[in-house]
């Protein structure tokens, strides 16, 4: 793994994903078209478009060998260890309906591995970059996950892909989990629901079969914050997955959680 891409990688995505968000920040509150993009109520903008367009011409041009899969343009150029994942509007549909909870996401991938993770928030000015080895930081100052003494009075994030819906097992584990803690955030907005774990603001994170662009940049954040991610099962989760069941937390409330995972999945 080249350490020399990574951080040519980094100082690239830095700069162009603050360009990305300042076209979300100006056209926030004043869309001129929003069209549905599927059956399951997804939606996409012309800020998608504009900020993918942005950050789609820069990667290129540096690294015309690699593979880049981006949310609404899909794969570009030809098989690579490296790979990048772009969302150029993670939250769309809140930004849609003129809730500022959105962010844009950019992260490289080395032989299904997450390396770099970027997302910025654009209207907090809120930036979270994770490199593999080197921590997790916002707006240069690094962060961790944190330990509750009262895990279950926490508050905890829950994603689910656009496909489940409502799936009656979801729901059922929805519900369950609801009940056992303070509060249940669903954000619809992936990546800042993973930086909130990261940098302590949540306790804890269930994703029930939501793969994406917007995926993988958070796991690295979480991991490099400290964090555990691993699957129903309590296997630690590394590479990709097309329908991945997650779970995510502070090393010590790991087994608490994942025991709550299977109790609600079994009633």
């Amino acid at each position: 793994m080249d350490q020399v891409i990574i951080q040519t990688a980094k100082e690239i995505s830095t700069r162009i994903i603050r360009q990305a968000g300042q076209i979300a920040r100006e056209k926030f509150d004043d869309l001129a078209d929003v069209q549905t993009k599927d059956e399951f109520g997804d939606v996409v903008t012309e800020v998608d478009h504009l900020a993918e367009a942005v950050i789609l011409k820069e990667i290129q041009a540096a690294f015309p060998d690699h593979r880049i899969h981006s949310e609404e343009a899909g794969d570009i150029g030809e098989d690579s260890d490296w790979l990048w994942l772009i969302d150029p509007l993670d939250g769309t549909n809140n930004f849609a309906i003129g809730l500022p909870v959105f962010s844009v996401s950019i992260t490289l991938m080395y032989r299904k591995d997450p390396v770099l993770g970027v997302v910025y928030e654009p209207l907090t000015d809120r930036m979270f970059v994770s490199v593999t080895g080197e921590g997790t930081y916002c707006n240069d100052k690094p962060v961790h996950v944190r330990s509750s003494s009262n895990f279950l009075r926490g508050n905890i994030g829950w994603i689910q892909g656009h496909k489940v819906q409502n799936d009656p097992a979801a729901v059922k584990l929805r519900q369950f989990l609801d009940l056992k803690f303070k509060r249940m955030m669903r954000l619809w907005a992936p990546t800042l629901q993973w930086c909130m774990l990261a940098k302590g603001d949540l306790d804890g994170i269930i994703l029930y079969n939501s793969e994406g662009d917007d995926l993988y940049s958070g796991i690295l954040m979480v991991k490099e914050a400290g964090g555990v991610v691993m699957d129903f099962d309590g296997h630690p989760f590394d590479g990709m997955s097309e329908e991945p069941y997650l779970i995510a937390c502070h090393p010590e409330h790991r087994e608490q959680l994942l025991q709550l995972v299977s109790e609600g999945m079994r009633s």
